[in-house]
């Protein structure tokens, strides 16, 4: 079952298209990651499928709902934490999240039931006297994330919702996401963190330039995008090696803990064997290899520069065109 489904989505503001005619199917009970560089629209795509924003053109269903005829039908089953920050300065933090309870009229049992899971949940108990004022911008942020929690909902949208929080926090806070998705919640996920969405997301995409440039599973971006793997021999002795290893790839070495021979190869067995093979053939021992495969991360970076490159080639070509 689709819990979101955009069709032909786009959003103007002038001669500016923020949003650029994208599809987008999110399955219920699934993590989407939806991934860009700054200014790529991820912001405005989650005010359009939210309701905040009304779109120039296409269509939002969520939750089998017509967003733009059931705006407020939609907003009483999704949860939404946007990038600003938000947060009740002369509140504690525990008044906070009953406030936050109340408003979405949950009972004062349930309420008080919440509150506690919430401040255990997000390490905000010793803190929990504490105004909104005093504690740190990573505190405020755990806050603003776990009140969202305080009401019943089908739909979440994670808008950066890691920003601020240390290690240790950042990683809490995504395994009680992962919980709650156990539970049924589907979670629409925006991070600059790639290895966030490696840990967390079931299918991601990749926009920019307003435009959906890759939508799959992080095992199979890496598949399409990231055939070449990273090679890494350590050899026993320090010498010269550059002219025996002609022709089994572009390869760097450093010296910096004895020899490495970096390999960077589309066909990491075949380039392991031969590079293997050469140093056995001129008696130079091998201390330890690796093979890392492509990071999610450098997947992020090839797509969105091939975008910029394609993009580019886009602009120049209209501007010879209206001279």
């Amino acid at each position: 079952m689709l819990c979101v489904e955009a069709k032909s989505l786009s959003k103007s503001y002038g001669n500016v298209t923020a949003v650029d005619s994208i599809d987008l199917s999110v399955e219920s009970g699934k993590i989407f990651g939806f991934l860009g560089p700054n200014g790529a629209g991820k912001t405005t795509t989650i005010k359009l499928l939210t309701t905040l924003i009304l779109p120039t053109s296409g269509t939002i269903n969520i939750l089998g709902m017509d967003a733009a005829r059931y705006p407020l039908k939609v907003r009483k089953k999704i949860g939404v934490v946007l990038q600003q920050p938000s947060y009740e300065p002369n509140l504690t933090v525990e008044r906070s999240l009953e406030k936050y309870g109340m408003m979405w009229d949950v009972d004062s049992k349930t309420r008080r039931d919440r509150v506690e899971e919430l401040l255990a949940a997000f390490d905000l108990q010793e803190i929990r006297k504490k105004k909104n004022d005093d504690i740190s911008i990573g505190q405020r942020r755990r806050v603003q994330v776990a009140r969202e929690f305080m009401h019943d909902m089908d739909l979440l949208f994670l808008d950066e919702p890691t920003v601020g929080l240390d290690p240790s926090a950042r990683r809490g806070l995504l395994d009680y996401i992962k919980g709650k998705v156990r539970d049924g919640l589907t979670i629409f996920f925006t991070t600059h963190i790639l290895e966030e969405a490696e840990y967390l997301c079931d299918e991601i995409a990749i926009i920019n330039h307003g435009k959906i440039i890759a939508v799959d599973t992080p095992d199979e971006l890496k598949n399409k995008f990231g055939r070449e793997k990273t090679i890494k021999v350590h050899i026993g002795k320090a010498e010269d090696v550059g002219a025996i290893l002609q022709g089994v790839g572009k390869y760097e070495v450093s010296h910096d803990e004895g020899t490495v021979i970096t390999l960077h190869s589309a066909d990491s067995e075949q380039a392991l064997v031969k590079i293997l093979q050469v140093l056995n053939a001129n008696n130079i021992a091998v201390e330890d290899l690796s093979v890392v495969p492509t990071s999610l991360e450098e997947i992020f970076l090839t797509v969105v520069k091939n975008s910029n490159n394609n993009f580019g080639g886009k602009l120049a070509s209209n501007s010879s065109s209206d001279k």
